[in-house]
């Protein structure tokens, strides 16, 4: 009869890895952890990828799941040439996702503990010089509805620093144009209220002038703020055509992303000496580690003033 509960324990304990732990813990940072549709949708891609790796080599409940198997997965990855960032979220991942199980109790160790991201090199992000923003900013938008939007969302990109999902996320309800503020919904479903600019202010009140023809051309029972044709929210795929567009007419002739824009706006903060600390406020960024990437951009402005400027300067950079 012991023999029979043992039997029965071992096989409660033996949990399919894609079907029902995946679903658990999808479930779970949809409903606890707040995490971000993008991130919800990176995390589960990562997870069945590991999934099918494992099912390949007859691994199907988690239990059976060793250090040595996760290694030789990401080893997979990286012999496929795929960017450290992209390895290192995989890494993160699977970290959470064994954290959830060795938590519920679902397994007794945690086999990926001791599995260490690729240490990413730190880049200088890309930005627009403040002659490119004012190219792209000074433009002739036209000035029917559809123009009014385009022109309200660049210029709330530059003037407030928002990710493009807290862009397309905005209500009506979170505008206070009195006071010049916006709310925003970050990453983690975390609120911050940010400043928008005399510019994008006044961008906005011109196109919710205009809104209400774009809202009457369908049913727009969230009060989105930013809306397309058919009159419904627009979509994060929507913004970064629009934005190229313009950037096309602008002339500047380089490719500029939602995100380049909030990197615009935390450069040019920087530059005019704005403290760290504020920035990664504005920014929505949970560790000031993140914001810090923005001080190598302002160092190398330093260094390229100080080799333009210094008398003792000439031939700093000259390898002989």
């Amino acid at each position: 009869m012991s023999g029979e509960r043992t039997a029965a324990s071992r096989g409660r304990e033996k949990v399919e890895f894609v079907d029902e732990a995946l679903a658990a813990f999808e479930q779970y940072i949809d409903s606890e952890r707040g995490f971000s549709p993008h991130t919800k949708r990176s995390y589960g891609a990562d997870l069945r990828q590991l999934g099918r790796f494992l099912t390949n080599r007859g691994i199907n409940q988690v239990v059976e799941i060793e250090q040595s198997h996760l290694s030789a997965f990401l080893a997979e990855i990286f012999a496929g040439r795929v960017k450290k960032v992209t390895v290192s979220r995989k890494v993160a991942s699977i970290r959470a996702f064994f954290r959830f199980l060795e938590r519920r109790g679902r397994i007794q160790s945690n086999p990926a503990e001791l599995i260490q991201a690729p240490k990413i090199d730190r880049h200088i992000p890309f930005f627009l010089s403040v002659d490119e923003i004012k190219a792209l900013l000074d433009q002739s938008f036209v000035a029917d509805a559809f123009g009014c939007r385009d022109r309200s969302i660049v210029e709330l990109f530059y003037s407030s620093g928002l990710r493009l999902g807290e862009l397309t996320a905005l209500n009506i309800g979170d505008l206070d144009l009195a006071e010049g503020l916006v709310k925003v919904r970050g990453k983690g479903r975390k609120e911050r209220i940010v400043p928008v600019g005399g510019p994008a202010l006044s961008a906005l009140k011109d196109y919710l002038a205009k809104r209400p023809a774009l809202a009457a051309q369908g049913c727009d029972i969230e009060g989105a703020l930013f809306l397309n044709r058919r009159g419904r929210r627009l979509g994060p795929r929507s913004v970064p055509r629009i934005l190229e567009k313009w950037v096309r007419a602008s002339g500047i002739g380089k490719h500029v992303s939602p995100h380049a824009l909030r990197h615009t706006f935390a450069t040019h903060l920087m530059y005019g000496g704005a403290d760290l600390r504020a920035i990664q406020e504005l920014l929505g960024h949970a560790s000031l580690s993140t914001t810090q990437k923005y001080t190598s951009v302002d160092i190398r402005r330093l260094m390229e003033v100080y080799d333009a400027s210094h008398p003792k300067a000439g031939g700093r950079n000259d390898k002989t």
